[in-house]
């Protein structure tokens, strides 16, 4: 698969925001570090790590076809996910509410390959515990499951069939940026990092920690905290990273 262009496609392409759309597996991934220093973000010191507003923002200026495209593209990766995966899978999504790359495709590929989709629900143990738990999906699409507003502008599906994450084979975590070595930048709630710090910390091979996120979301080194969680994959439309 060819480079994505802005200048040599027609205007209903997606500008060109990839790293390098050939880097389909580690080594590609690897040697296509030359172009990543062309479009990655660094840090401004050694001690912070650039503003959440400067990769919100840029997701907001995406129009919804161009958000669709760079979906598609990523979701041609996801084969290489599989090949890590169990039967019947379990696993756990997120609605794209505030930008991000479209997760419509990866419940379109859960469904064809019969593995069990999840979404998160945040305070169901309280609004003073952050450990998330999660509910199956029914629908075919995100957009017509019913759900509630949470507190923080998340929408919630309600159920009482919940699991808690370590139920889960992999969970597609949001970010807003993420780094080489895998280390994941969220939105600042820490749910996610609370969610798996015990199973992080205790060695347990699942679930699977995926990022997914357009290509500008990644840079080359975020300074980590010590309750940070990092990821084991991410997936961009230009390929998919192990770490």
């Amino acid at each position: 698969m060819s480079k994505i262009n802005s200048q040599s496609q027609s205007t209903n392409s997606p500008p060109d925001l990839s790293i390098n759309s050939s880097a389909t597996d580690q080594g590609s991934a690897n040697q296509s570090n030359a172009n990543h220093d062309k479009t990655m973000t660094k840090p401004t010191n050694g001690t912070s790590n650039p503003p959440r507003r400067q990769f919100t923002r840029q997701r907001r200026q995406l129009n919804p076809n161009h958000r669709r495209q760079y979906a598609q593209l990523a979701s041609l990766h996801l084969s290489k996910l599989q090949q890590r995966l169990p039967d019947n899978a379990r696993i756990g999504l997120y609605y794209d509410g505030f930008g991000e790359l479209p997760t419509q495709p990866l419940l379109d590929w859960c469904q064809h390959l019969g593995y069990q989709p999840y979404l998160p629900i945040v305070g169901s143990l309280g609004n003073d515990d952050k450990r998330m738990r999660f509910v199956p999906i029914y629908h075919t699409k995100l957009l017509n499951i019913p759900t509630r507003i949470h507190r923080l502008g998340m929408r919630q599906n309600h159920s009482r069939k919940l699991l808690w994450a370590t139920a889960l084979d992999v969970i597609i975590c949001p970010l807003v940026a993420a780094d080489l070595d895998g280390n994941r930048m969220g939105m600042g709630g820490g749910f996610y990092d609370t969610t798996l710090g015990n199973s992080y910390r205790s060695g347990a091979k699942k679930p699977l920690k995926i990022g997914w996120c357009y290509d500008f979301q990644v840079v080359d080194k975020l300074v980590r905290q010590s309750w940070d969680v990092p990821l084991d994959g991410l997936i961009t439309p230009s390929g998919i990273r192990w770490f």
